[in-house]
């Protein structure tokens, strides 16, 4: 069981940083290893920046953020770590301005993340943010493009539906005569 902070800021003018938060707790029961045939994908607006560092983070931060880390950031490192999560979009390299998730006026910033199960991570093939799409009001739209090994076999083997050479043996021969003389009497 894991309990994860997770802060929100209110966002009324007028208030500073410090002013209007409040902290929720959410508890987690991961299991203890992640099921072979599911993925677990973790996402959305986290309210914190993990920067561009991956010191201490080799196996949660892919190295290629933006930006420098803050105390929220700090946080969402820790839950990764602990759940044994990495966080998708420090994992490509990408120009800074295809980085940016969230867009008010001057502030540019990265706090929308997507995090899958480390075991997963090499499933993971793009993460990128559509600069020209807005999913809700001043963020961005981010996007994850995976691989998925199939599991179905879509060959069938070939069987045909009339298996006449068996009419060659005595015995079917004489199961289908009689099948065939039954459906002629039900039939007069």
């Amino acid at each position: 069981m894991v309990a994860s902070p997770s802060p929100l800021t209110s966002s009324h003018p007028g208030k500073g940083r410090g002013q209007g938060q409040v902290t929720h707790f959410r508890i987690l029961h991961p299991p203890e290893t992640p099921p072979e045939n599911e993925m677990v994908v973790f996402a959305g607006d986290m309210n914190g920046h993990v920067g561009s560092s991956n010191v201490g983070y080799d196996g949660t931060h892919g190295g290629f953020g933006c930006g420098s880390s803050n105390a929220d950031g700090s946080r969402i490192l820790e839950f990764a770590d602990g759940l044994k999560l990495v966080i998708c979009n420090t994992l490509f390299t990408k120009q800074e301005a295809k980085l940016v998730t969230y867009v008010a006026g001057p502030v540019k910033n990265t706090v929308d993340y997507i995090m899958v199960w480390q075991e997963d991570k090499t499933k993971v093939r793009n993460v990128k943010v559509i600069s020209s799409e807005e999913c809700v009001p001043k963020h961005k739209l981010l996007v994850m493009h995976m691989w998925f090994k199939s599991t179905k076999s879509w060959r069938r083997k070939f069987e045909p539906r009339v298996h006449v050479w068996k009419l060659k043996e005595e015995k079917t021969c004489e199961e289908y005569r009689c099948m065939v003389g039954d459906k002629v009497e039900e039939a007069n």
